[in-house]
């Protein structure tokens, strides 16, 4: 599986570095959290029209701690900590063009669904598998590319 999700991060990096040319301003957005004004990467990197979001766990950034209640209520805070990042981008799920989720438990899937579903009404296109084990003991994690 490792094997396959390197493959999967490279594949990702060629195709951002595709799609921004010698002539592209890219800009690193640090978080609008206090709480993550430290952490060792960019809360979202723009260029041209695309905002490219760090991957989200379920998370609550101003109670420190993950949200309690399974996979259903940690898909609902992940898309909120998205939501949040848009919003102070001036976007909305609505923007979102491409979306990768992970989840540690592939079995998981159709509790997910029922949550994502519920918020990703243009339904962008989506990549989602199973990991082992993710950041902060999560449940899932969901990265978006968001088009302005």
């Amino acid at each position: 599986m490792t094997k396959y999700l390197l493959i999967f991060c490279l594949f990702l990096s060629f195709a951002f570095l595709s799609c921004t040319n010698s002539t592209s301003e890219i800009k690193f957005h640090k978080s609008h959290e206090p709480s993550r004004a430290n952490v060792p990467f960019s809360d979202a990197v723009e260029t041209d029209n695309l905002l490219f979001l760090t991957g989200q766990i379920g998370k609550d950034h101003k109670a420190g701690n993950l949200v309690e209640g399974g996979i259903e209520a940690e898909t609902r805070q992940v898309i909120k900590n998205i939501e949040d990042v848009l919003k102070h981008h001036n976007l909305s799920l609505d923007n979102v063009v491409k979306c990768t989720v992970i989840l540690r438990d592939i079995n998981d899937f159709k509790a997910f669904n029922s949550v994502y579903t519920q918020y990703f009404t243009k339904k962008p296109a989506r990549t989602t598998f199973a990991a082992a084990g993710l950041a902060g003991g999560a449940s899932i994690e969901i990265d978006v590319i968001a088009a302005k």
